[in-house]
């Protein structure tokens, strides 16, 4: 007896068993699953790999995310703590370490998360050797460099998610003081993600128009509307947040969709992110174009895709 589905359609050929817009979130913490998620409802992904150590949370968030389908573009969605299930995947975000605790700085969590990656990584490589790796758990400079090493991988194909969202920091408490939109406000952050980065206050424009042109003492010392407290309430951004709710998510969920957008659609737009060089250097493979704004090892650079 024929089945409903054997009445409602007939067989034509073969499905298409390799995934053509993969993603895998390595980490379903809540940076990961706010990295999965916006990725989701952005229909980023064609198919999306969640891999995790506890099974039991992995299926929850899986059925979860699966149960909203009706509502998004359709995307496969998968979970193991089985590495197996990553293979080809085109980008592969990993989020998965200790997190930061309230008080304690990104450089603390070094040692801890280098003895996870050491487990990650490589299984990562073997069944996406051709994937492009995002790194996003802290230290992500340090972070990113150790996924190199631990690859093998070219190096513009390991890449942090860098001062992204601290230059989206910037932007927001700048459109906050001027009462325009983050959007309509142009200025990056660079350096070390966190504690040491760098506010380019010479960089930083409204519709064309250099800050450091209305007013050259902008983000000095001899600045009187003191705008370089905006800098120092960037950096103090992520403790306040996890003082309040004990972890950052959801601003680096859509920092990173933003990435994997850009990557998957040849946008052209720029985003500062990590990548090791040892000095100032173009690279073009395959349509990827990184350009260093500054020439040093850890440098988060401008992303042109």
């Amino acid at each position: 007896m024929s089945t409903v589905k054997e009445k409602l359609m007939g067989h034509v050929s073969d499905n298409v068993t390799a995934p053509i817009g993969k993603i895998t979130v390595v980490g379903a913490g809540q940076v990961g699953m706010a990295c999965a998620f916006s990725i989701f409802i952005q229909g980023l992904a064609s198919e999306l790999a969640l891999v995790d150590m506890l099974e039991d949370k992995l299926k929850g968030e899986q059925m979860d995310l699966q149960h909203g389908l009706a509502f998004v573009r359709n995307v496969k969605v998968n979970s193991s703590k089985d590495y197996s299930i990553t293979a080809n995947s085109k980008i592969c975000i990993v989020t998965a370490g200790a997190r930061q605790n309230e008080g304690e700085s990104r450089l603390s969590l070094v040692d801890r998360n280098i003895n996870i990656f050491q487990s990650i990584i490589p299984q990562l490589v073997k069944y996406s050797p051709n994937a492009i790796l995002l790194i996003v758990s802290n230290p992500v400079d340090i972070l990113t460099w150790v996924a190199w090493k631990l690859s093998g991988l070219p190096s513009h194909r390991v890449i942090g998610s860098g001062t992204n969202l601290d230059s989206s920091r910037l932007r927001f408490l700048i459109g906050e003081r001027l009462g325009i939109a983050p959007s309509s406000c142009h200025g990056w952050i660079i350096g070390e993600h966190g504690d040491s980065s760098v506010a380019v206050w010479s960089g930083v424009n409204i519709a064309g128009v250099n800050l450091s042109e209305v007013d050259p003492n902008i983000g000095t010392g001899n600045d009187k509307e003191n705008w370089e407290s905006i800098h120092k309430e960037v950096v103090d951004s992520a403790y306040e947040i996890i003082k309040l709710k004990q972890y950052t998510s959801w601003a680096i969920g859509v920092t990173v969709a933003s990435i994997c957008s850009c990557i998957f659609k040849n946008l052209h737009n720029i985003h500062a992110v990590s990548v090791c060089v040892k000095r100032l250097r173009n690279y073009k493979v395959e349509g990827l174009h990184l350009v260093g704004h500054r020439g040093v090892s850890s440098e988060p650079l401008f992303l042109y895709l």
